[in-house]
């Protein structure tokens, strides 16, 4: 959280900048609230989401009686300095109403599917082997994994060869899961991939 947050505009919303929070994992928009300077100061010291609630006229943290908090990652100003986005890692439901959004009843939709399916993969990886088939390929090690992510790759390539787009997708859904789990064997994040695709991409531009 190293911005520079000396040039926010807080009088421009009579002492109130709104703030965008977005799953910094998933990219979902979870909730629109508002903050105050004393709010924003609160959330950088205390690494947690607190904001001015215009309903209560004070300060509020998010999560306070449900224990639902927001685990701060960044928070970035726009180009006016009129608004903040906060990038988080909520704790539970962002919405009052126990949806993880406040925008609609969708879970990490899109791309962020990628993100849900990551962090489900790490809260299975310890678990029971006898109860979780992610616990169980954890147990046996990266070369059974990498194993799966073969046999995974060929079946979709011959999916993709003569079968249905159904069979392909589902396919492809396999392999996909079954890489996750190779790289949580490796100590490895999807962040990881990202990161490579970023450089090749910025290659791609010389």
């Amino acid at each position: 959280m190293g911005e520079d947050f000396e040039n926010l505009d807080f009088d421009k919303g009579n002492g109130l900048v709104p703030a965008v929070v977005q799953d910094a994992d998933t990219l979902q928009v979870l909730t629109l609230a508002y903050m105050d300077r004393a709010a924003l100061d609160e959330t950088i010291q205390s690494g947690e989401a607190t904001f001015f609630s215009r309903s209560r006229g004070g300060r509020w943290r998010k999560g306070e009686t449900s224990g639902n908090r927001l685990k701060v990652v960044s928070v970035t100003p726009d180009c006016d300095g009129d608004a903040l986005v906060l990038a988080v890692r909520p704790m539970g439901p962002a919405c009052h109403l126990g949806t993880t959004s406040c925008f609609g009843p969708d879970t990490a939709p899109g791309l962020g599917r990628l993100a849900e399916l990551e962090r489900t993969i790490a809260r299975r990886a310890g678990a029971d082997p006898a109860s979780s088939w992610t616990a169980k390929l954890m147990a046996q090690g990266p070369k059974r994994i990498a194993q799966k992510v073969g046999e995974e790759g060929v079946e979709t390539a011959l999916a993709g060869v003569a079968g249905p787009d159904e069979e392909v997708a589902s396919e492809a859904a396999d392999l996909i899961y079954h890489l996750f789990v190779l790289l949580k064997a490796r100590n490895m994040v999807f962040q990881d991939v990202l990161d490579v695709l970023a450089r090749r991409a910025e290659q791609a531009k010389d």
